[in-house]
């Protein structure tokens, strides 16, 4: 299983946008993400967010890890 990154709260949502989830609303430094068809996502707009907490996230957006660092990459 690949390593995830610590990132910011603003890469992990650039990187969701891609596979099409959009802000919806945000409230305070939270962000709600929601894409066609899928669950919607609350992303911390954090200047660094913890591996447990972006394990999290992907697993809401039904993403692997490896899915999520070819997103990174591109």
């Amino acid at each position: 299983m690949p390593r995830l990154p610590t990132l910011s709260g603003k890469d992990v949502i650039r990187a969701l946008s891609v596979l099409g989830y959009r802000e919806i609303r945000q409230r305070g430094s939270h962000f709600r993400l929601a894409c066609h068809g899928k669950k919607s996502v609350t992303v911390p707009n954090y200047q660094m967010i913890g591996r447990g907490l972006l394990r999290k996230i992907l697993r809401d957006a039904e993403l692997s890890p490896a899915e999520f660092n070819k997103l990174l990459d591109n």
